[in-house]
C-alpha cells in the first residue's frame, strides 16, 4: 500500500482519506507548519507520529514555502504539486500574462511593482472603466482584495499597500489591477492530470449581496453548488491545466452573458465532497497518486 502524506487542509485530508485508502493509498495528515521542527535528530515535526521515511509521496507542497522546504527535505519525497506548481499559481500576475500569451481569455488587468509615481498608478487605474479591483498578487481565499469606483479611493489603498511594501520583510511588492465584471457567475473547475473531474458555483446568499459584499470565496462565507459545466468552459479549464503544466489544479472562471474568462488558479486547491465531482475523481486522483510516486524510483 502506497504511503501518502498530505500536508494541506485538514478539511481536504479528511475528505480524501477513506475514498483513496479504497484505491490502496494510505493518507496521513503531515502538518508541517505551526509547530516546531527537529531539523537534525530524529524528532521531526512536533505532533507527527508518522516514520517520515516511510512515505512515498506528498500531496500538495505546503504552501508556506519556507516550511514546504523543510517538509522536502524530512520527507524526501515527490509532491503531486511540487513548489514549482505551487509558486507558478500563486503568482496571479504571471499566471494571467503566461495565459494570455496562449491566447486564453482573461479580465483586462495590469501589475503594478512598487514603488511606483502616483502618475503610474492614475494611469492604471484609468486603463479601466470603474471599479476596478485591486489584489495583491499572491494572496489566497479573496485576501486584500478590494473594489474601488474612484481615483481617490484607489490611490487610498495604494498607500497602504505602500505602507506594507515598504516594510523589508515582505518579500512581495506587486498587486494587480484589473477590470470588474459585474453579475459574472464565478465557477471552481477541478482538473486532474489533464482531465475536467468536476465544477461547483460559489454564490454569497442573497442576504450577503444586498449588503454590498461580492467576493464569492467559499471561506468567506460563498456557497458551492456542483454544476454541469458546459463543454466549452471544461475545454477552457484543460487547456488551462495544460498551459501551466500543472497536473492537479483549480481553474476559477468568471462567466458573463458574452465572455468567460480565467479570473484566477490555485495549485492547492481544497478537496470538496465527492457528490460536487464527476465519477471517477477518486480513480483519477488515485492514478495521479501512483504515477507520481513511481516517479521518485
Amino acid at each position: 500500500m502506497l504511503r501518502l502524506a498530505v500536508a494541506n487542509a485538514a478539511e481536504t485530508f479528511e475528505r480524501i482519506q477513506g475514498p483513496l485508502a479504497d484505491r490502496g493509498i494510505a493518507v496521513e495528515h503531515v502538518p508541517v507548519s505551526e509547530r516546531t521542527v527537529d531539523l537534525t535528530g530524529t524528532g521531526g515535526f512536533a505532533g507527527v507520529d508518522a516514520d517520515l521515511d516511510a512515505f512515498d509521496a506528498g500531496f500538495v507542497y505546503p504552501g508556506r514555502v519556507m516550511e514546504g522546504g523543510v517538509a522536502d527535505a524530512l520527507l524526501s519525497v515527490p509532491w503531486v504539486n511540487g513548489r514549482d506548481a505551487v509558486l507558478t499559481s500563486r503568482n496571479k500576475a504571471a499566471v494571467l500574462a503566461e495565459l494570455a500569451r496562449a491566447d486564453v481569455p482573461v479580465p483586462e488587468s495590469a501589475l503594478v511593482s512598487n514603488p511606483v509615481d502616483e502618475r503610474a498608478l492614475v494611469d492604471a487605474y484609468e486603463r479601466f472603466d470603474p471599479p476596478v479591483v485591486v489584489k495583491p498578487n499572491s494572496t489566497t481565499r479573496g485576501v486584500g482584495v478590494a473594489k474601488l469606483h474612484d481615483a481617490d479611493s484607489f490611490l487610498g489603498v495604494t498607500d497602504y499597500l505602500d505602507l506594507v511594501h515598504d516594510y523589508r520583510a515582505t518579500g512581495d511588492k506587486s498587486f494587480v489591477v484589473q477590470e470588474f465584471l459585474a453579475d459574472a457567475t464565478d465557477y471552481r473547475v477541478m482538473v486532474v492530470d489533464g482531465e475536467y473531474v468536476g465544477a461547483v458555483e460559489r454564490s454569497l446568499p442573497a442576504s450577503e449581496r444586498s449588503r454590498g459584499h461580492w467576493k464569492h470565496n467559499v471561506h468567506r462565507g460563498a456557497e458551492a453548488t456542483g454544476v454541469d459545466l458546459a463543454p466549452e468552459h471544461r475545454r477552457l479549464a484543460e487547456r488551462v491545466a495544460s498551459v501551466l503544466g500543472i497536473d492537479f489544479l483549480g481553474v476559477d472562471l468568471l462567466v458573463t452573458p458574452d465572455r468567460v474568462v480565467v479570473n484566477e488558479t490555485n495549485a492547492r486547491p481544497t478537496v470538496d465532497a465527492a457528490t460536487k465531482y464527476a465519477d471517477g475523481f477518486y480513480d483519477r486522483l488515485a492514478a495521479l497518486v501512483e504515477r507520481t510516486a513511481r516517479g521518485s524510483h
